[in-house]
């Protein structure tokens, strides 16, 4: 398979820069898995679309404001710092700019007493960073930190609740399980009382969401390694999800490549590296809920291994010339 054959054409004002507010009031396509027939909604009607006994499973890793700026010691140069993943309790691999002045040794300074020193060069450029600080090193980062929004989002995000479902509550993302934000708790009282139950799995979402696959041939790809976890009550829930006769269905793509990972592996709690594409023989997920993704993506690979290469862009030419807004803070399909 070629990076090519998951191309498609989007105009740019189709890209969402903003939530729309409510967050429910979202745009929803469903689309039959196997007739690959489209009906249009909003998403305040999901639970039209689920049935007695399906188990919804969400992401509850929480974004943090993982984008700092400091100056560096002695030159006063800006600098910018993204966290990236927690190494040990004061010491994170980060992206930082600009690189060429920030190798091991050189400290940056940061509002509030926060600090931190370059330890190392990694693999990619990225910096292995200790942090000292006083008091509770995110509480100091809600106050001086920035939301780290993908590349394609432009404009600056006026609540940094809104990159953040209302579930989440394990702190670890840098980026959001998109898929969770248009739930309210609306939807989760509906689904309730209509006899579909919900779980949560922990996936912290890394940058690497977001690279881009350079290769024309995708099984050269070399997809990021994320750590997930799911909790016995929610193993117990999807057994009995499927005793009953039950969908699960996985919201967003991080749900969905923790649960296939569990399946293939075994481990309640484990690092993956699951590339899912088309040709791979799903193991647990019945449905998918999840927004429209980048062209060439590793994620729209991952919705055409579920759905079909030409139903998922046929989906997508159809987004388009209905208008759907797309990525992050875009609209959104439900696949059953």
């Amino acid at each position: 398979m070629l990076k090519s054959d998951f191309y498609y054409d989007l105009p740019e004002e189709l890209i969402a820069q903003t939530p729309v507010e409510p967050r429910d009031s979202s745009r929803l396509m469903k689309i039959d898995r196997k007739s690959g027939e489209i009906f249009h909604d909003r998403f305040y009607n999901i639970c039209d679309h689920l049935k007695s006994g399906d188990l919804l499973v969400m992401n509850d890793s929480k974004v943090f404001p993982a984008r700092i700026y400091g100056t560096k010691c002695e030159t006063g140069v800006l600098c910018e710092l993204l966290l990236l993943k927690r190494r040990s309790i004061d010491e994170w691999e980060t992206m930082v700019r600009p690189g060429r002045r920030l190798k091991p040794g050189a400290v940056v300074d940061f509002p509030e007493g926060l600090s931190a020193e370059i330890l190392d060069t990694l693999d990619g450029g990225n910096r292995l960073v200790r942090f000292l600080y006083s008091g509770d090193f995110y509480d100091i980062l809600d106050r001086i930190g920035q939301m780290p929004l993908p590349p394609y989002i432009t404009e600056k995000l006026k609540d940094k609740d809104r990159y953040n479902t209302i579930y989440c509550r394990e702190t670890g993302s840098a980026a959001a399980p998109t898929a969770g934000l248009h739930f309210t708790e609306k939807e989760f009282e509906k689904a309730r009382a209509m006899g579909v139950d919900t779980a949560f799995v922990t996936l912290h979402v890394g940058l690497g969401t977001f690279r881009p696959v350079k290769e024309d041939d995708i099984l050269q790809h070399k997809m990021h390694t994320e750590h997930y976890s799911i909790p016995e009550e929610t193993a117990a829930k999807i057994k009995a999800c499927k005793e009953r006769g039950g969908r699960v269905i996985a919201v967003g793509t991080t749900s969905c490549r923790t649960l296939e990972s569990a399946a293939q592996s075994g481990k309640m709690s484990d690092d993956t590296s699951i590339f899912i594409y088309p040709g791979y023989e799903f193991k647990c997920i019945d449905g998918l809920i999840t927004n429209f993704h980048l062209p060439e993506s590793t994620l729209i690979m991952l919705v055409s291994a579920f759905l079909g290469r030409e139903k998922t862009l046929a989906a997508y030419k159809t987004a388009i010339e209905e208008r759907y807004r797309f990525f992050s803070f875009g609209d959104c399909m439900i696949i059953t």
